[in-house]
């Protein structure tokens, strides 16, 4: 445990090497969330992006381009170090159920838990090819629509994915707390129980002188098996 939070803490201070050099405000919430609680560390993180390659402006870019263009809608994507399987796994599930079905987990050498959330929401339609266009203006108006309710899409279920892992994060902490103050309540009567049997024990066992003179070979033996039970309570 102490070492992976030497690895959080290293990881968090580091600098932005994105190509953005800024936050990702729509992913923010889900990174500040996961990062609060000790078991997750983020790794890195894309909230979706429309790209058309080779290009500014639709028409303009296929206007000037001289190689192929291809229009690309890449889905929301995060990767979350772990501390523990089961907090893999709770994740896991959390992005399943929240439209994110292409998640999944992987352990790498010396046993590092990476969980990735991912769905297959994507979009990647070519347009030109050596600079010749491929397809009307007509048609890639429609795609341009097509991939701005795909991301519509993919916002909500970023909103889905962080309601539902709020909540999953407060139902697994108060199994943990409820488990703690269990195993608490046990050991507090185990100890009573002990400490009756004990003082049960000294108030009917004869002295030491007693018992010496007193008791007969199998007594012995009968008091010998009592201090053996006693052990292996």
């Amino acid at each position: 445990m102490a070492a992976f939070a030497r690895r959080k803490a290293q990881r968090l201070a580091r600098a932005d090497g994105s190509r953005k050099g800024r936050l990702d405000e729509r992913a923010a919430p889900v990174l500040r969330l996961l990062n609060a609680r000790d078991p997750f560390c983020t790794a890195s993180s894309c909230s979706g992006r429309l790209v058309l390659l080779q290009g500014g402006a639709a028409m303009a870019a296929l206007e000037k381009a001289t190689g192929d263009v291809v229009l690309k809608f890449e889905p929301f994507v995060l990767h979350v170090q772990c501390q523990e399987m089961q907090d893999a796994q709770l994740l896991h599930s959390v992005a399943v159920d929240s439209g994110f079905r292409n998640s999944g987990i992987t352990v790498g050498r010396g046993g590092k838990i990476m969980m990735a959330v991912r769905s297959t929401h994507c979009l990647e339609v070519p347009l030109s090819h050596k600079g010749k266009l491929m397809v009307s203006e007509e048609y890639i108006e429609f795609l341009i629509h097509v991939a701005n309710q795909k991301m519509e899409e993919n916002i909500r279920r970023i909103d889905r994915f962080y309601r539902s892992l709020e909540s999953a994060l407060q139902t697994a902490a108060g199994a943990n707390d409820l488990h703690s103050e269990g195993m608490e309540r046990s050991r507090s009567v185990y100890v009573r129980r002990r400490k009756r049997k004990t003082v049960h024990r000294q108030s009917v066992c004869p002295s030491p002188k007693d018992q010496h003179e007193e008791l007969e070979p199998e007594d012995d033996i009968e008091n010998s098996l009592d201090i053996f039970a006693d052990i292996m309570i």
